[in-house]
């Protein structure tokens, strides 16, 4: 059996879990007693809202080295990571960018730009941080760091975690809904608006208050809501499904396997539903909660829909990826942050560069050259493959080519999963944060990856 004894971590959980007056905050730094500035995080991304028990988890180590919980079946339960990263120490001042008026859903689909929109690049899947377990499950039995790992010294930097941003807010569903509009709005993206709180939430509030110098409580919904309205209105509005939303084209399903892929017209949208939900910057089952029992395939249909308002405008002259925080930012040439995004950036197997680089092209609708000898070996295809283009395709709608051969900043098929999962090697940001983005920059912009 598992000798809990062996940890003062396990013990530092046992204390917290006895003290049932203990706020979630103070459970989370009493099981990191080793060290009061890490987090237990979920695989979705929350901090953990409990604290697991002695006999549900065992402790190992992922791939990263990172402390990993993991229950009697080999899931994956929490991950153990610097405070720091969920909560970024806060900076102040900087410029307001500039007030968006591109609305691309008001406006044609924008013709490519001229460049080859064909793209081929070493790293497209995502890594769940699942993946990093032993395949073969986990003996009941390890210690702590695994069977061959000592517990790691402590060696993450001293730094103030900001106390403001809660771990837990005390806004309803519709609150929080607004403030993720509030800040899509404002370019400093949440990521998919899903009424819930979580780092990308965090990261976006701290991004803002950079921006502007202002203060945003996100326990203050009069405040919230006050800016909400000045900044277009209520963030639910209906929307009426028309014949063109419902007719697609949509394909079935998209398949995993690249030579499946391959044989596809398109990786379009596979449902009206899907195809809404990315249009108003949504999580596609956020969208169905919002509208219960409702088909979207039929024209005329009245439903509920956040207003993100429109994008972003503005000269981007400098890109700033941050790997630690999984955070891009946008300046402008008088320095000031214009936009800010959640992103996957990389991975300990497949970092993405370090160093400064420029954007080489920009395409729009970009399709995607598999070739194994250069990209990862995917599945049992050994040969390349001309996969086509579509939201539902592996770069998304949107490739910046990088200066950096194979790489780029790109879109995703799977919005849900930015800044929660890790990438091999490129930048991934949502449809509409790519699109956004690719709007505001031009070749030659440089882009930093810093630690």
């Amino acid at each position: 059996m598992f000798d809990f004894r062996k940890s003062s971590l396990i013990l530092a959980v046992l204390a917290a879990a006895s003290l049932t007056s203990v706020s979630l905050a103070s459970a989370q730094s009493a099981y990191g007693g080793r060290n009061a500035q890490m987090l237990l995080v979920s695989p979705e991304g929350d901090i953990l809202d409990y604290v697991p028990e002695a006999g549900e988890v065992m402790i190992s180590r992922d791939r990263m080295g990172r402390t990993v919980l993991i229950d009697r079946m080999g899931n994956l339960v929490a991950t153990e990571i610097p405070a720091e990263s969920y909560y970024p120490p806060r900076q102040r001042g900087g410029n307001r960018g500039l007030p968006g008026v591109y609305d691309p859903y008001s406006e044609p689909a924008p013709a490519p730009r001229g460049w080859d929109d064909d793209v081929t690049t070493a790293s497209i899947p995502d890594v769940d941080p699942r993946d990093s377990l032993p395949l073969d499950g986990l003996p009941q039995d390890m210690p702590y760091g695994g069977p061959d790992l000592p517990a790691p010294a402590d060696t993450a930097p001293a730094r103030t975690v900001t106390p403001e941003i809660p771990v837990k807010s005390n806004l309803s569903r519709l609150e929080i809904t607004a403030l993720q509009a509030f800040l899509d709005r404002e370019g400093i993206s949440p990521g998919v608006i899903d009424g819930k709180m979580g780092q990308n939430v965090n990261k976006a509030i701290v991004a803002w208050e950079q921006m502007t110098g202002e203060t945003l409580d996100p326990n203050n919904a009069d405040d919230i809501l006050e800016r909400l309205r000045l900044s277009g209105g209520l963030a639910i509005k209906s929307y009426t499904i028309t014949a063109g939303d419902a007719a697609g084209p949509f394909v079935a399903s998209i398949p995993d396997d690249y030579a499946h892929k391959a044989q596809l017209p398109a990786l379009s949208y596979t449902s009206t539903a899907e195809m809404l939900a990315e249009r108003f910057h949504m999580d596609e089952g956020y969208l169905r909660e919002l509208n219960p029992g409702v088909d979207f395939s039929i024209p005329g249909t009245t439903i509920k829909v956040v207003e993100p308002g429109p994008y972003k405008k503005g000269n981007v002259a400098r890109i700033v990826a941050n790997k630690g925080l999984k955070q891009v930012f946008a300046y402008g040439e008088d320095g000031g942050l214009i936009a800010a995004y959640p992103a996957s950036i990389g991975s300990a197997d497949t970092p993405s560069p370090s160093g400064t680089v420029t954007i080489e092209r920009i395409a729009l609708n970009p399709g995607y050259t598999y070739n194994p000898k250069i990209n990862f070996q995917q599945g049992n295809n050994t040969q390349v493959l001309q996969i086509p283009p579509g939201p539902n395709g592996p770069v998304g709608t949107v490739w910046l080519a990088l200066s950096k051969p194979t790489y780029g900043i790109h879109g995703t098929p799977e919005p849900s999963k930015i800044g929660r999962t890790q990438s091999h090697g490129c930048i991934r940001l949502t449809n509409w944060d790519a699109t956004e983005l690719a709007k505001m920059v031009k070749s030659g912009v440089t882009v930093e990856f810093v630690e």
